[in-house]
């Protein structure tokens, strides 16, 4: 089982989840050359944003249990709010406007901001759940990533 996890000027990393939630964002962190001290989580393909460090909390788990297998992921970093400011994210992969539009637009709304498209934002995906999704409607989503990309 791998990922793919994008941050930076276009770097495309292919991770294993499979090992502890700790080694998994320390070597995120160290690729992506983020401060250990840093907060990050991955925004998924359909939207999804996976906490990782708030997981980190609960109990030691694998990564792989929060991940969903060849999928690919945008490297976010968390930024908490102060003083009773909401919690804002901010993507780790450059220019992700023009790559990803729709990503760009579901980080805006997850940190509270509006969204530049007039509130007719087309939903990407299911929230919850989303390994619970049919093999076609994943297949679309990676077809659309994968031409985006060439």
């Amino acid at each position: 089982m791998f990922i793919t996890v994008m941050f930076g000027a276009g770097c495309r990393e292919l991770v294993n989840p499979w090992c502890s939630l700790v080694n998994f964002t320390g070597h995120l962190k160290r690729k992506a050359q983020v401060p250990p001290e840093v907060t990050i989580a991955l925004l998924a393909e359909d939207g999804h944003l996976v906490k990782l460090e708030e997981e980190l909390t609960q109990a030691p788990s694998m990564a792989c249990s929060l991940v969903q297998e060849q999928g690919t992921y945008v490297l976010v970093q968390v930024i908490k709010g102060e003083a009773g400011t909401p919690t804002h994210y901010k993507s780790l992969l450059d220019n992700l406007n023009d790559q990803y539009s729709e990503l760009a637009e579901e980080l805006c709304r997850l940190s509270g901001f509006p969204t530049t498209s007039n509130g007719q934002r087309r939903r990407t995906g299911i929230r919850r759940g989303h390994r619970e999704q049919g093999l076609s409607s994943m297949s679309r989503r990676m077809t659309s990533l994968s031409s985006k990309n060439r």
